[in-house]
């Protein structure tokens, strides 16, 4: 039987392709992005969790989270079943609107990797990585599942019930990582040194390769999710580049006005602000709200990465500051910026629609948020009770490079006479604590 004849649009499936490609690279982008914002005695450690992330969620996806994401709706819009587990039934003639479902499928795997990995940027420099690894494939079935199927899944609460609108990930990816990122900074507690030390990035230009990566990856997450190669997906894409550059230009411009300076730091950090902003609306607003909201991101976000020294919680890479508050911004500014060309009906408060889309946004936003943070604080909580999820101090003064990986990312000589670092050659935590 011939793909047309089953109802598969070969452009569709080749844009959504291209699009599942992209999103899978953000996460090797964000292993970037976060590797270069650490430490050098870090950086290893950092990228692992990010790849690690895409070995753990793939397993745990295609054992039982697609189903229970997508599966028909069991318990009230709360969570799917299991028929497809094991992506059982889902053959290559299996379609999901125009394209096959395996495809699909696989396309919203990427969305839940990088949300698992997002949160590593939370606790960067002071988990055990052991932790890590239990953690992930908890999280991915206990959180992220559910609400996946919530705001996206059939019969989910979030879209059908409420009426709340998430075009490509600001409630599933964005506000539940920034959460759940809060929460794992709360069980581990702050790293040695905050508030005390200096912990500045190490490597801005690997900064910059990866939120550029990112935002490359970002037009397959947001264009991607009209599941087509259609106006749709156009107008996302633009949407998507839009918020990019006004989120960069807001970051910037505070710089500017409070520090004097305007930084790369602060350049890629608006960009990813816009970016996470407009996740969520880009398949809502028109051009001028997506420039509005990416606007918005980045001149909060800016000022948002610094509460946590007030606050006292140890964010280490400005997770809640930028992809929790991003999030919250641009799925509650739906409710004021949404156009019927867009959405197919619903307006936002400036185009007439009143107050009612902004409060189901808001019940989302609330409802998801508090959800995830709950959630992954007994997680964690559990996971340190049994485990341990707080590296030793000494592991966390030398580095978790060395003592977890027996590598170091920078040949500068730790060893004596610049000799390479080999597994065989790493000496104990002890005799490299103060060289570190």
């Amino acid at each position: 039987m011939s793909f047309a004849a089953q109802g598969i649009d070969t452009g569709d499936t080749a844009w959504l392709l291209a699009a599942t490609a992209l999103v899978l690279l953000m996460t090797p982008g964000l292993a970037l992005f976060y590797g270069g914002m650490v430490r050098t005695k870090s950086v290893l450690n950092m990228l692992m969790m990010s790849f690690v992330s895409i070995a753990l969620v793939t397993v745990v996806w295609l054992a039982a989270g697609y189903s229970l994401a997508f599966g028909d709706d069991t318990f009230g819009g709360l969570i799917g079943d299991l028929k497809h587990a094991g992506m059982s039934g889902l053959g290559p003639d299996s379609v999901h609107g125009t394209v096959p479902t395996l495809l699909f499928a696989t396309f919203q795997l990427t969305f839940a990797i990088i949300t698992a990995a997002l949160i590593s940027g939370a606790i960067a420099d002071r988990a055990k990585f052991g932790a890590w690894l239990v953690f992930v494939p908890v999280w991915a079935l206990l959180v992220y599942v559910p609400v996946a199927h919530w705001v996206w899944g059939p019969g989910g609460w979030v879209l059908d019930r409420l009426g709340a609108l998430d075009f490509a990930g600001g409630l599933p990816v964005e506000i539940t990582s920034g959460a759940s990122g809060l929460a794992l900074a709360l069980v581990l507690g702050p790293r040695l040194g905050f508030k005390k030390d200096a912990m500045r990035p190490h490597n801005l230009p690997m900064v910059v390769l990866g939120a550029g990566l990112l935002w490359f990856g970002w037009f397959g997450f947001n264009a991607g999710s009209a599941l087509g190669a259609n106006g749709l997906a156009a107008a996302a894409f633009l949407n998507t580049l839009a918020a990019g550059c006004t989120g960069l230009l807001g970051w910037l411009f505070v710089e500017q006005k409070r520090d004097g300076h305007p930084t790369t730091l602060g350049a890629a950090s608006g960009a990813v602000a816009g970016l996470v902003a407009i996740t969520p609306s880009c398949g809502s607003v028109s051009l001028l709200g997506a420039l509005v909201v990416g606007l918005a991101a980045g001149v909060v976000c800016s000022y948002a990465v610094g509460w946590k020294f007030k606050l006292n919680y140890d964010d280490s890479l400005d997770v809640v500051g930028v992809h929790l508050v991003g999030g919250v911004i641009g799925t509650l500014l739906i409710g004021v910026f949404a156009v019927k060309e867009m959405t197919g009906g619903t307006e936002g408060l400036l185009y007439g629609g009143g107050l009612a889309q902004l409060g189901k946004q808001l019940v989302a936003v609330v409802a998801v948020g508090a959800y995830a943070f709950l959630v992954t604080y007994g997680i964690g909580k559990l996971i340190d009770k049994v485990l341990g999820f707080r590296a030793d101090e000494e592991h966390e003064h030398t580095g978790l490079d060395l003592t977890v990986h027996a590598e170091t990312a920078y040949d500068h000589g730790v060893l004596g006479h610049g000799a390479p670092v080999t597994a065989s050659s790493v000496p104990s935590a002890q005799k490299v604590k103060s060289q570190a």
